[in-house]
C-alpha cells in the first residue's frame, strides 16, 4: 500500500529501525532516534543496491518518488545511481575546496614558475593575485560569476591603477583558462567583462632620439663609475636590441663568441619564442673583456651580491638616474625605441629585419635556424654597422642624416 503523508507522520520510532514500503523499490527508514530515511532499493544486475535519497520531512513524498523516477531511469540504461551520486559528491567536495587563490597559485608554479618564466614576471602575477585575492581568493573557482571579478577590478580603476586593474583581469583570465584545461572551472568569466573597464592611455619608455643626444649618454655610460658589471651592460645594452629582462638573464652558455650569436631560449623571451642576437666586433670585445672578470659560467651580468642570481631589474634605470638622467630622459627598455628609430630613419634596412631584430614576430628561432633564417644575413650586417654607428656618436662624430624627418 503506497505511502500517504498523513501515514508518513503517524510513524513512531522504535526500538529498533524499521521498514515501510512506498512503491517501485522506495520505502521510508525510521531509525530509533527518530529519523525517517528515504531509501530506493534496485538491483544491478544480480546485486542488489540502495540509495539513500535523504530525510523526511525535508525530501517530500512527492520529492522522494520522482528522485525514484530519475533513478529507475539510470538503472534502466545501464547506469548505477549511487555511484553516480557518490562520484558527484567526490566531486563537489573537490571543486569546494579549488578556491582561486589555489588554482592561481598552482598556475604560478607549474606555468610560471616551473618553465623558467622571467623572475619579474613571476613578482608580477604574484601582485595581480594579492589584488584579487580579498575579494574571490576564498571563492570556489568554478563558482565565481563576472561580477565579483568586475568588483575588485572597478576598486583599482577607482584608485586611478588603469593600467593594473587591465592586467588583473588579463592574469585572472589566464588563471580561469587554466583552471577550465585542469577540469576545475568550466568557463572564464572575465572573457564578458571585455569593454568593461577604462583603457589605458599608452605609454612610451623615455628614449633619446636625438643623434648628438645618443653620443652625451655613451660617454656617459662610458665615464660610469659604478659596479663594473653593471657599467659593461650599460655598454652593451645600447647595441643589442634586447628588453632588459633578457639582458639581465643572459648566460655564458648562451653566448657564443666565436660565432658571434647569442642565442636566447624561448622561456626568456616575452613572446616565448626562441630569438637570436648576432654580435657585432664592439659587442664580443665587451663580453670578452667580461669573460675575462667574471669567467664563462653562469649569469653574464650577475647580482653584485650574488652569482647565482641576475642583476635586480632596476639596476640599468638606477645607473641612468645615478649619470643624472631622469626616468624622462632615459630607460633601459628605451634604448629599443632608440635603435628602432634610428635604424628606420637611416632607410638602410628592411623594415622586417628591424622588427625580426626587436624580436616582433621572429619565427625561425623556434625551429633553431638561427644562422639560416630570414633576414639573418642583413641582420647581421645591421648590427655591426649599427655598433660603428654608435662608436661615431660617441666621438662625437658626424651622424647619419635621417631618411624620415621626426616630426
Amino acid at each position: 500500500m503506497p505511502l500517504t503523508e498523513t501515514r508518513l507522520r503517524a510513524l513512531k520510532k522504535k526500538t529498533k529501525s524499521y521498514k515501510v514500503a512506498d512503491q517501485r523499490g522506495l520505502y521510508i527508514e525510521v531509525t530509533p532516534a527518530g529519523s525517517k530515511l528515504w531509501r530506493f532499493r534496485y538491483r544491478i544486475g544480480k546485486v542488489e543496491k540502495k540509495l539513500a535519497i535523504g530525510s523526511y520531512p525535508e525530501i517530500s513524498l512527492k520529492e522522494a518518488r520522482d528522485v525514484t523516477f530519475e533513478a529507475r531511469q539510470a538503472v534502466a540504461s545501464g547506469r548505477d545511481p549511487a555511484f553516480e551520486k557518490r562520484k558527484q559528491k567526490i566531486r563537489e567536495e573537490f571543486l569546494s575546496a579549488q578556491t582561486f587563490e589555489t588554482v592561481a597559485r598552482e598556475y604560478i608554479e607549474q606555468m610560471m614558475v616551473q618553465n623558467g618564466r622571467a623572475e619579474a614576471t613571476i613578482v608580477k602575477a604574484n601582485y595581480f593575485l594579492d589584488q584579487l585575492a580579498p575579494a574571490i581568493g576564498n571563492r570556489p573557482i568554478h563558482e565565481i560569476e563576472p561580477f565579483e571579478v568586475l568588483a575588485p577590478l572597478k576598486r583599482l580603476e577607482a584608485t586611478g591603477k588603469h593600467e593594473t586593474a587591465k592586467k588583473c583581469r588579463s592574469f585572472a583570465g589566464r588563471v580561469f583558462r587554466y583552471g577550465v584545461a585542469t577540469t576545475r572551472c568550466k568557463s572564464d568569466p572575465t572573457s564578458m567583462l571585455k569593454g568593461a573597464l577604462i583603457t589605458p592611455k599608452a605609454t612610451h619608455y623615455a628614449a633619446i632620439l636625438e643623434p648628438k643626444e645618443l653620443g652625451g649618454l655613451l660617454r656617459a655610460i662610458d665615464d660610469y663609475t659604478g659596479y663594473m658589471v653593471t657599467k659593461f651592460a650599460l655598454q652593451i645594452a645600447p647595441h643589442v636590441f634586447v628588453r632588459p629582462g633578457e639582458l639581465r638573464h643572459a648566460e655564458w652558455r648562451e653566448v657564443d663568441l666565436v660565432d658571434g650569436v647569442w642565442k636566447i631560449p624561448a622561456g626568456k623571451m616575452k613572446a616565448r619564442r626562441a630569438h637570436a642576437v648576432p654580435l657585432s666586433k664592439q659587442v664580443i670585445s665587451y663580453l670578452t673583456d667580461l669573460a675575462e672578470m667574471l669567467g664563462h659560467e653562469g649569469y653574464v651580468f650577475p647580482s653584485a651580491r650574488t652569482s647565482k642570481r641576475p642583476m635586480s631589474e632596476n639596476t640599468l634605470n638606477a645607473a641612468f638616474r645615478r649619470m643624472g638622467y631622469s626616468k624622462d630622459e632615459v630607460t633601459a627598455h628605451g634604448l629599443r625605441a632608440t635603435a628602432s628609430t634610428f635604424l628606420n630613419e637611416s632607410g638602410l634596412w628592411n623594415p622586417d629585419a628591424i622588427e625580426r631584430a626587436l624580436a616582433h614576430g621572429d619565427s625561425n628561432a623556434v625551429r633553431g635556424i638561427y644562422h639560416r633564417g630570414k633576414h639573418w644575413d642583413e641582420r647581421v650586417r645591421m648590427a655591426q654597422w649599427w655598433s660603428d654607428y654608435l662608436d661615431e656618436l660617441r666621438s662625437g662624430g658626424k651622424v647619419i642624416e635621417a631618411k624620415f624627418a621626426r616630426g
